[in-house]
């Protein structure tokens, strides 16, 4: 049987059928699109992203740039992209992972890469989940370089089942916050919410937002059906807000959380949980993605808390490289 893989560089020429790709596999997601990753400046990374091609038809895709370091230059999976990988049309047999892989890694040393490194998503953003892929890496030879993990809820088919799995804390900190009279609803105010997150970034990490204003303005433009800004009110004013990205058919990341430490007795992240579980299941989507609870491996307990007193489990984000001789 001829496993023979061919590997392409990306031409911007073909970004329309890439969409279309990714939007056909078992695996791809938002952040694998032309149009999320060419949101960057040209300036900002230099894309080398790939194609494999078996018998002639297109069989996976590789987000990827070229990141100088200091023993060389790696192959990354896209550095603008919260999630990489290998994107494939069908769920790969374990014989065509070994097989992607390998042409992987033969297509680096090629082009004399020192390297690749490789953020996977969690294996359940692959229907059906798998951990082939993640196999094939091991025994090919690459190492895990950094695991963080992720909160994650499986949703199920009705908003009473979702609740059946809050923790009883949860469930009254949704009725309180109905109570107070906290409001739910869809908001394009990203500036003020952008000030809360901001301001408890800074106070209570040190640290800025991913994106800036503008950035994250810009995204919404872009893809105004998939990323959401759910605002909690106390009449007109937002008190608590939570940004959605629809990573595709199945799956919703709550890419920023944030809430008015002033208000935080109202109780609105709760009600704002409870309201987005119910919109996901309408939607038809089976994962819900908190996000991770930890910065280079580290956990923050109390966020861990917080995800899993809605039902959230822990499932590894990891990054694997390899180094190559040449």
């Amino acid at each position: 049987m001829n496993s023979k893989i061919d590997v392409y560089r990306f031409d911007e020429r073909d970004s329309d059928e890439w969409d279309e790709f990714v939007d056909r596999s078992c695996n791809g997601t938002m952040f694998h699109t032309r149009r999320f990753l060419n949101y960057h400046p040209q300036y900002r990374f230099q894309d080398h992203s790939l194609y494999f091609q078996k018998k002639e038809k297109r069989h996976a895709i590789f987000p990827a740039a070229s990141i100088n370091e200091k023993n060389g230059d790696i192959l990354h999976s896209h550095p603008g992209s919260t999630i990489g990988s290998l994107v494939t049309n069908t769920s790969s047999s374990l014989k065509e992972s070994f097989d992607l892989v390998t042409a992987l890694v033969k297509y680096a040393q090629d082009e004399n890469f020192s390297g690749i490194k490789i953020t996977l998503p969690p294996n359940c953003y692959s229907e059906p989940t798998s951990n082939y892929m993640e196999f094939a890496l091991l025994k090919i030879g690459f190492t895990y370089l950094k695991r963080e993990v992720s909160s994650v809820m499986l949703l199920p088919g009705t908003i009473e089942e979702t609740m059946k799995g809050f923790k009883p804390s949860h469930r009254q900190a949704v009725r309180k916050a109905e109570k107070e009279g906290v409001q739910i609803r869809h908001s394009t105010n990203f500036e003020t919410f952008y000030r809360i997150l901001e301001n408890n970034l800074s106070k209570r990490h040190g640290v800025s937002p991913t994106h800036s204003l503008k950035e994250l303005e810009l995204l919404q433009a872009i893809f105004p059906n998939k990323i959401i800004l759910h605002g909690a009110f106390i009449k007109d004013k937002m008190i608590a807000g939570v940004v959605s990205f629809l990573l595709n058919k199945r799956i919703q990341l709550a890419f920023y959380i944030s809430h008015d430490e002033n208000f935080q007795e109202k109780r609105a992240l709760n009600l704002l949980f409870y309201t987005i579980f119910k919109e996901a299941i309408q939607n038809g989507k089976k994962v819900f993605d908190f996000g991770i609870f930890t910065v280079d491996g580290e956990p923050n307990f109390g966020l861990a808390r917080f995800k899993e007193n809605f039902g959230a489990n822990g499932i590894f984000r990891d990054t694997l490289e390899l180094h190559l001789t040449q």
